[in-house]
């Protein structure tokens, strides 16, 4: 039995990991729950899975799910931050699934790192902001960090087949988001309700507002570089819109090895939980005959910059890449709101990146710093771009 402290458990990746669970309680015991704000559905999975702690976004939300409850709970229900903290690091626990959105994450993941965790990463904002200095951390501690993601997944399957020396490229699939045969001039005039219909993937808003800027793939293209150790060049995206081939490894003798299957996140998160085991996962099978052809396609970085701008952070390195994720979440939530059009996500992430100062990547305060001042930079930005 494996148990498991699940960080944004009412989040898409956080449903799908309790449906694991729920599939094989034999092999999974959910013993800690974290959750940001929908406390309705915290407390449906807190009554279903019985775990011994809880934590919630703020303090009058752990006394609303204090109501919802049975008293038993009360002192076991968690806040905030530090709320967080504590979860990620129970002794009690074999391994910390980090599937928060955002910022958030990244102190969390390191506190579990710290305490000795093994780590089911889908929290991709924990690489992009401190991938050098996690990375350094996941060695010291001597634990695994097992990517969740679906094309960090693919990849990490993929690399089984041959030596890492031998690795040329990584290619990450992207399915080009709902907007990807829109003008330049269409594009000025998309909806967020028209941005969060994703073609292929149920995802939460925010990354469902990244995958159709091309922005989630940026951010997984840096996630990649640290979770790897590959240089930014030896990364590449190509768009692939059936969202079948979740991404590919090529080796120096020019073979590609990929890894396909249907878009359903049950997989890779199966996959991390029970690795390097595989269980019998009850769902559809991929079915190569009805699939007809598979396309591929070079990303356009005119009509979609976000892609670019996530290699310029990571080739400049310090924490441009924590202004980059920084200053995304302002821009997305902004769009989200109805403050910009889609086009000025990327613009308020541009303009911020050029007016933030360099620091140093190695420096946990330095990284929050550049955080802080990227989200005050760019909420400058949302209202003369908006005009």
């Amino acid at each position: 039995m494996k148990t498991l402290a699940l960080l944004g458990s009412t989040g898409s990746i956080g449903q799908n990991v309790c449906a694991v669970a729920r599939q094989f309680p034999e092999r999974f015991r959910l013993c800690a729950l974290a959750a940001g704000r929908n406390i309705e559905l915290l407390a449906q999975q807190v009554r279903e899975f019985a775990p011994d702690w809880v934590s919630v976004a703020d303090e009058p939300l752990a006394r609303r799910l204090a109501e919802l409850l049975p008293s038993a709970y009360r002192k076991r229900i968690l806040w905030g931050e530090q709320g967080l903290c504590q979860i990620a690091a129970l002794p009690e626990t074999d391994m910390v699934v980090s599937a928060v959105v955002g910022a958030v994450g990244l102190q969390p993941t390191l506190a579990a790192i710290r305490a000795g965790k093994d780590i089911g990463l889908a929290n991709k904002e924990t690489l992009v902001m401190a991938g050098r200095l996690v990375m350094e951390e996941v060695r010291r501690a001597e634990v695994r960090l097992l990517p969740i993601d679906s094309e960090h997944s693919a990849i990490f399957q993929a690399l089984a087949a041959g030596r890492r020396q031998d690795v040329s490229r990584l290619l990450l699939t992207a399915s080009g988001g709902p907007f990807r045969r829109h003008s330049a001039a269409a594009l000025k005039q998309v909806s967020a309700e028209a941005a969060l219909a994703h073609p292929n993937w149920a995802m939460g808003k925010k990354i469902s507002i990244d995958s159709a800027t091309l922005m989630n793939k940026g951010l997984e293209v840096i996630e990649a570089r640290w979770l790897f150790n590959v240089a930014p060049e030896q990364i590449e995206v190509v768009v692939h819109p059936q969202s079948i081939v979740h991404s590919l490894v090529e080796y120096q003798d020019g073979s590609m090895v990929a890894q396909l299957g249907i878009p359903d996140m049950r997989i890779p998160i199966a996959y991390a939980l029970a690795y390097p085991e595989r269980m019998p996962l009850a769902m559809p099978r991929l079915d190569l005959a009805s699939c007809g052809s598979l396309e591929f396609e070079a990303p356009d970085h005119d009509r979609f910059p976000a892609l670019q701008l996530a290699y310029h952070a990571l080739r400049a390195g310090g924490t441009q890449p924590a202004v980059l994720n920084a200053a995304n979440e302002v821009a997305v939530a902004a769009f989200l709101a109805g403050s910009i059009g889609f086009p000025q996500v990327t613009q308020v992430v541009a303009q911020t990146l050029a007016r933030c100062e360099q620091g140093d990547e190695l420096d946990l305060e330095a990284i929050v710093a550049a955080d802080a001042e990227a989200r005050r930079l760019a909420c400058q930005l949302v209202p003369a771009l908006a005009g």
